[in-house]
C-alpha cells in the first residue's frame, strides 16, 4: 500500500496518519463542512469533502467514503474507531471495490458485533461466560423464568448494543417487565435492533480487556491487559496497563482465552477481547471489539509496539515479527479521556470555542488530540477532545505524572473532564488499586468536586495572604516627614 484513506476524523484520524507518514505511506483525509480546517485535514497529503456536518450525511455514508478512496487512488482504508469501523457491510463494500480494509474480515465483524452471535461462536472453545440465556428474548414470562433460575440481580443487555445503551440492572421480579420494556425500546432506538438477552449481574466487577493481534499466516498473540474499570454511564474514562490486580497466572489464562476467542471467528488484525473479573478473580467473556480501541496507547507504551503499524503490516499480508514469548510488560501507562463535558453538571456536553488550548509536555507524557486553539467544539460529534497518556517505571510514577500533566493542561472556552480525571487519580481507592466499575457511583459526586475546589481555593488564598504579609514586612521603610524633591526639581 502506497496510499491509505483514513475514514475518520479528530484525534484518531491524526494519530493513524502519523504512523502512515512514518511508514512512508501517503494519506487521504475525509471531512465534513465543519471539519474543513481541522488538524487531520491539514496534516493529510490529500483531503476529500464528504458532505454536511451531520455524520449521517458525511462520515457514515459508505458510498461517499468508497468513492473518495477510488477518486484519490487510495489502495487501503483505515476506519479508526467509531463511525464505520465495525460495519461489516462497509468492509465488504471496500473489498468488492478492490480496496484493502485495514481490519478484520466482514465475517468476524458481523459475528462479534452481535453479543449473542459472539457467545455462540465461542461456545466450543471452553470459554467462561456469565450464567444466563444465550438467545434473544422479548417474552416477559420467559424472562421471569430465566431470572428465577439464575437469581437476582440480573442484567438485561441489548444484543447489538454497546456504550451502556439498552442495558438495565434488575433487582427484583417486580421491576422486570418495566425494565425489559425500557431496554428493548432503547436498543431499537440506538441500534435498530430491539433484541435483548439476560445474564447474571456480576455485582462488583472489574472491566479487563486483552489486546490481540492476528496475522494471515495463522499466528495470534495477546499484548496483555488493560484495566478499564473507571467508567461513567458504562463508558470508559480512565484506563491503564497493566492491571494492578492480575497475577501472572490470571494474566496468562485471560490472554490464552482471548486468543481462543480470536480464533473462534478467524480473526485478522488488531482486536480486543473484553472480560468481567469478579471479586474472587473469576473472569467471564463479555464481548470482542473488532477494531482499534480508544485506549490502545497504554498498550503501545508498555509493549513498545505501534498498533497502527501492526494493523497495516498485517493488512499487507506480512507475518508477525514476534512470538508470544518475545512480548513483555515494561513500566506502567495511564490514560485519561478528556471530554468537553461539565464534570459538575452530570457530564453534560459543553460546546464552544477553545479560546485557550495548551497541552502538557515532558518525558512520559503523550497527548493524542485533534484540536487546536481557536477551534470550535462541535455539537455534531463525540465530545472527546483528547487522550492524555502518561508512562512511568511503575504505577505510582504514572499516576503522579498524570496529576502533574492535568495541572498543566490549559483549556478555556468549554468545560472539560480534566477536574474529574484529577479527582480519580488523587482518590485513595484508585491509588490503592482497590476499585471496580462502581468507582464513580461509590466515590464521585459534583458536590465532592466543588468541595475540593473550595478547599483548594481557601488554601491558595491563605498561602497568598501569608506571602503578601511577609513581603509587606520586608518592604517596610521609615516614614519620611519632609522631602527636598521639589527643591531638587526646581
Amino acid at each position: 500500500m502506497k496510499k491509505v484513506l483514513v475514514a475518520n476524523r479528530g484525534e484518531i484520524a491524526l494519530r493513524i496518519m502519523k504512523t502512515l507518514k512514518k511508514m512512508g505511506i501517503k494519506t487521504v483525509a475525509v471531512y465534513s463542512d465543519v471539519d474543513r480546517n481541522a488538524p487531520h485535514v491539514l496534516f493529510a497529503d490529500e483531503a476529500v469533502l464528504l458532505g454536511p456536518a451531520p455524520s449521517s450525511e458525511s462520515y457514515l455514508v459508505k458510498e461517499k467514503v468508497i468513492e473518495a478512496a477510488k477518486q484519490t487512488g487510495a489502495e487501503g482504508i483505515h476506519p479508526g474507531y467509531g463511525f464505520l469501523s465495525e460495519n461489516a457491510s462497509f468492509a465488504q463494500m471496500a473489498a468488492d471495490n478492490g480496496l484493502i480494509f485495514i481490519g478484520p474480515k466482514p465475517h468476524a465483524i458481523k459475528v462479534m458485533g452481535n453479543k449473542l452471535a459472539a457467545k455462540e461462536a465461542v461456545k466450543g472453545y471452553d470459554i467462561p461466560m456469565v450464567p444466563g440465556i444465550e438467545k434473544a428474548i422479548t417474552d416477559v414470562d420467559l424472562a421471569k423464568q430465566v431470572a428465577k433460575e439464575i437469581g437476582f440481580p440480573i442484567l438485561i443487555k441489548a444484543s447489538a448494543g454497546g456504550g451502556g445503551k439498552g442495558m438495565r440492572v434488575v433487582n427484583s421480579l417486580a421491576e422486570l417487565p418495566e425494565q425489559m420494556e425500557r431496554a428493548i425500546s432503547e436498543a431499537e432506538a440506538a441500534f435498530g435492533d430491539g433484541s435483548v438477552f439476560i445474564e447474571k449481574y456480576v455485582a462488583s466487577p472489574r472491566h479487563i480487556e486483552i489486546q490481540v493481534l492476528a496475522d494471515t499466516h495463522g499466528n495470534t498473540v495477546h499484548l496483555f491487559e488493560r484495566e478499564c474499570s473507571v467508567q461513567r454511564r458504562h463508558q470508559k474514562v480512565v484506563e491503564e496497563a497493566p492491571s494492578s490486580v492480575l497475577t501472572p497466572e490470571i494474566r496468562s489464562a485471560m490472554g490464552e482465552t482471548a486468543i481462543k476467542v480470536a480464533k473462534a471467528c478467524d480473526y485478522i488484525g488488531a482486536g480486543t477481547v473484553e472480560f468481567l473479573l469478579d471479586e474472587h478473580k473469576n473472569f467471564y467473556f463479555l464481548e470482542m471489539n473488532t477494531r482499534l480501541q480508544v485506549e490502545h496507547p497504554v498498550t503501545e507504551l508498555i509493549t513498545g509496539l505501534d498498533l497502527v503499524e501492526q494493523q497495516i503490516k498485517i493488512a499487507r499480508g506480512e507475518k508477525l515479527e514476534f512470538t508470544q514469548e518475545d512480548l513483555t510488560i515494561e513500566g506502567h501507562a495511564l490514560e485519561v479521556r478528556v471530554y468537553a463535558e461539565d464534570s459538575l453538571d452530570n457530564f453534560m456536553p459543553s460546546i464552544g470555542t477553545l479560546s485557550t488550548y495548551k497541552t502538557p509536555t515532558g518525558n512520559g507524557i503523550r497527548v493524542d488530540d485533534g484540536f487546536k486553539e481557536g477551534m470550535e467544539v462541535s455539537m455534531y460529534y463525540d465530545p472527546m477532545l483528547s487522550k492524555l497518556i502518561t508512562y512511568g517505571k511503575n504505577r505510582d510514577e504514572a499516576i503522579q505524572l498524570m496529576i502533574n500533566a492535568i495541572a498543566n493542561y490549559k483549556v478555556e472556552g468549554v468545560s472539560t473532564t480534566l477536574p474529574f480525571g484529577q479527582f480519580v487519580c488523587e482518590h485513595e481507592a484508585f491509588q490503592s488499586g482497590d476499585f471496580d466499575t462502581h468507582f464513580v457511583k461509590n466515590y464521585y459526586s459534583p458536590d465532592q468536586l466543588k468541595s475540593k475546589y473550595a478547599e483548594e481555593k481557601e488554601i491558595a488564598a491563605m498561602v497568598g495572604l501569608k506571602l503578601y504579609l511577609e513581603q509587606e514586612e520586608k518592604l517596610k521603610v521609615p516614614e519620611i516627614t519632609s522631602t527636598n524633591w521639589k527643591k531638587s526639581r526646581s
